[in-house]
């Protein structure tokens, strides 16, 4: 008859068998397996019985008597498959805790949810190897940030973009907003709240996104600094950009989590837009840092104090070009030509260096010397439109504007049948050229 024992079943039989034999003392066989005298007698006995057999478990092979009962089991994964199915286990607790007021082990969980097929061990899968890089010692260090381009409302609403800021020193979010693109004003907008809640950092870690690096291989001239990356030079930032996406991993990783949890925690309470979901988003925030973020090394917080005005902040974060006053006291920017009032100071800039400044409003202001200009608008270029450039992540954004611009076209087309069509479909030209257009063809009706 064969039997299986484990290895301590089969130090107890030898041991036992010296004792039947009297090779042994039961006081020293108790001593050399671990168990008592009392324990030693019993244990010879059976085997005196039913021989080795005699001395293997009989609770083998059976359930324990402190199992949960097998119908809580299947309620709960009842519960998993409806509603949490692709949710991991420490996750999928937390929400039978809040929402249906089961108190399990996560452990238990999780082997229930391995058994059942909903969750794979990470022992059996791929293991991936990137090298490890210590953690900033200081809260505001090291800010870094990305944009994560996902469909974050699983098909409720557009696809469109989560620009995250963590601190490296603690995992922190600091700040989270959904946007249509990647854009340099987005970055700006949420940079000037980071810094209004808390303060200048020593630096911001980016990827080399066209917001934060030039990356025209051609571009020889100019100052090779993006807007995002003047604004932070003149607030004493420094701007770091990764060569790969593993050295920034910390962001990185918490986009893959913020793509399971916070698509998840949208999901659970009904969020089906971008401005209901940046609403929501400070009290995700502060759930989040409370369960995820650390101590950092030092207790010391590198952010400095913001001492620029609102009114410089303005400043700071706007788009800023250079253009050259000309002898008609006239600038182009943008196929708009701007004429500046004649007058004696303004007369003084021909020739000269002036700012233009382009607020994220879509105002703009001409100063120079920091002193505002008075400007009115002469006239705009009307061309056809060069081919535009863009990048991967902005590509589905820029088809959807290229759709609403030719329902457009195409309604200006049909309304060019009637006069009164046609002065609907082009009032936002200006009065002047449509009255002047107008008149001439109303003769050859």
């Amino acid at each position: 008859m064969l039997l299986t024992m484990s290895d301590k079943e089969l130090n107890r039989v030898n041991a036992i068998k010296d004792v039947c034999e009297r090779r042994l003392k039961q006081k020293d066989a108790a001593a050399s397996l671990g168990i008592t005298r009392r324990q030693v007698q019993r244990l010879v006995n059976q085997y005196r019985q039913h021989g080795a057999a005699g001395l293997i478990s009989q609770r083998r092979n059976k359930p324990s008597n402190r199992r949960l009962d097998p119908q809580l089991k299947s309620r709960v994964l009842s519960i998993i498959h409806e509603r949490y199915l692709d949710f991991g286990p420490t996750f999928a607790n937390e929400k039978l805790r809040e929402h249906h007021g089961f108190k399990l082990s996560t452990e238990t969980l999780r082997q229930w949810m391995i058994s059942d097929g909903l969750w794979i061990p990470k022992i059996k899968r791929v293991a991936k190897a990137h090298p490890p890089r210590m953690r900033r010692e200081c809260f505001g260090e090291l800010i870094q940030i990305d944009g994560s381009h996902h469909d974050w409302f699983e098909g409720r609403a557009d696809k469109c973009c989560l620009i995250v800021y963590i601190d490296d020193a603690t995992g922190r979010l600091t700040a989270l907003e959904f946007t249509e693109v990647e854009s340099t004003y987005d970055y700006m907008n949420i940079t000037r709240r980071h810094l209004e809640q808390h303060g200048k950092p020593v630096a911001f870690y980016s990827d080399k996104h066209s917001v934060f690096k030039v990356n025209h291989p051609e571009a020889f001239t100019g100052t090779h600094t993006t807007q995002f990356g003047r604004a932070l030079h003149e607030l004493n930032i420094e701007l770091i950009c990764a060569n790969s996406p593993q050295a920034k991993g910390r962001v990185e990783r918490v986009n893959y989590t913020l793509q399971d949890r916070l698509i998840k925690e949208m999901r659970l309470a009904g969020i089906s837009s971008i401005e209901a979901a940046n609403q929501w988003l400070p009290t995700f925030i502060e759930d989040f840092n409370q369960r995820f973020s650390r101590e950092p090394y030092s207790l010391i917080d590198a952010h400095r104090p913001l001492r620029e005005s609102a009114a410089e902040l303005d400043d700071i974060f706007s788009r800023q070009m250079t253009r050259t006053v000309s002898q008609s006291l006239t600038l182009q920017y943008e196929k708009v030509i701007y004429l500046l009032e004649n007058t004696p100071e303004t007369t003084r800039l021909i020739g000269k260096k002036v700012m233009v400044y382009n607020y994220p409003d879509g105002t703009i202001d001409i100063k120079h010397c920091g002193k505002s200009l008075k400007v009115t608008v002469h006239d705009k270029l009307r061309t056809v439109n060069e081919a535009v450039i863009v990048n991967s992540k902005q590509l589905d954004t820029t088809l959807k504007r290229a759709k609403i611009s030719q329902e457009k076209r195409e309604l200006e087309k049909e309304g060019n049948k009637s006069d009164k069509d046609f002065h609907l479909s082009t009032q936002n030209f200006d009065f002047k050229v449509t009255r002047r257009f107008t008149e001439q063809i109303k003769p050859d009706r």
